[in-house]
Order: C-alpha cells, then structure tokens, then sequence
C-alpha cells in the first residue's frame, strides 16, 4: 500500500550555516560597532541565544536570522520566539527554540484536515510525524497538495513516498 510520512525538520548544518552568516552580518554592521551582542546556537538543545544591549539591536539580530534564514531555504515558521528577559546589568536575553517534529496539536489538525477532504486515505499519528496510506499514489499528492496550500503553525516535508 503506497505511503509516506508528513515530518518538521530543520536541516542542522543549514541553520548552523545561516547563524554563522547572520553573526558575520552583525559584526560587520555600523550601529552594531562597539556591542556586545553575542548569537550563540546550541546544537544539543536547538536554541538560539541572543544577548545584546536594547530592543533595537534584539530586533535587528532577529530580523538578520530570519532573513539568512530564507536565504537558506529554511522556513523562519520553525522558531518559536520566546520572552525577552533582563540578564545582568543593562543586558537583555532571548531564547529561540527551533521546532522539531509536529507536536500533538498540529498533528491533529493535519489529520482532521486529511480526513475532511473526502480522500480515500488513511491518516495515523506516528510520534511527531504523520503517516498517510492510500491505494492510489494520487491521492497520497492530493493530500500533500492540500498540506501545502494550508498553514499548520510550522514547516513541514514529505519524505519516505513508498509503492
């Protein structure tokens, strides 16, 4: 029975590639001389630490990742921006966490989206990732078809097509 699997990954060494690249960017900006704004990337956790002096630096690093970020091919919908926090002396925090894998909710939705759509497939939570099986292999692209033109909150991928 034909299937594949609907997944969220972000590849490590690209994002590493586009952190590396908006680091570069920063250092070399004007209104950047003098800082010391740190970006540090923690492959164990996937979170990204930022820490700088005030808001509009905070904004700007931001603004610098997610564009390296597209530039990359990684979809900027796998950050999940948390709180700014106040770190010592005048210094302001930021931790973003990347999203792996399609969380519960999410996975939800997708399958009662699948089964809304009339096909004739089967839809299964596997983990953090969904399995489609269909008869058809027109119908398992109808239902990656539908995927991609609706919004889950994250990115994802359809990998693993099998006949």
């Amino acid at each position: 029975m034909p299937s594949f699997d609907i997944v969220s990954k972000i590849d490590g060494q690209t994002l590493d590639n586009a952190i590396n690249n908006a680091k570069k960017e920063i250092l070399n900006r004007y209104d950047f001389q003098g800082s010391k704004s740190t970006v540090e990337l923690d492959k164990k956790t996937n979170e990204i630490t930022i820490v700088t002096e005030d808001d509009m630096r905070l904004k700007a690093i931001q603004d610098s990742i997610i564009s390296r970020m597209v530039k990359q091919q990684l979809d900027p919908k796998a950050l999940d921006m948390g709180k700014e926090q106040y770190a010592s002396g005048n210094m302001i925090r930021k931790e973003i966490k990347i999203k792996e894998g399609i969380d519960k909710e999410a996975a939800k939705k997708i399958v009662k989206k699948i089964k809304d759509s009339g096909l004739k497939v089967q839809a299964s939570i596997m983990d953090d990732q969904v399995r489609v099986q269909a008869k058809k292999i027109d119908d398992l692209q109808a239902v990656i078809a539908l995927c991609r033109n609706e919004d889950f909150g994250q990115p994802l991928q359809y990998i693993n097509m099998r006949n």
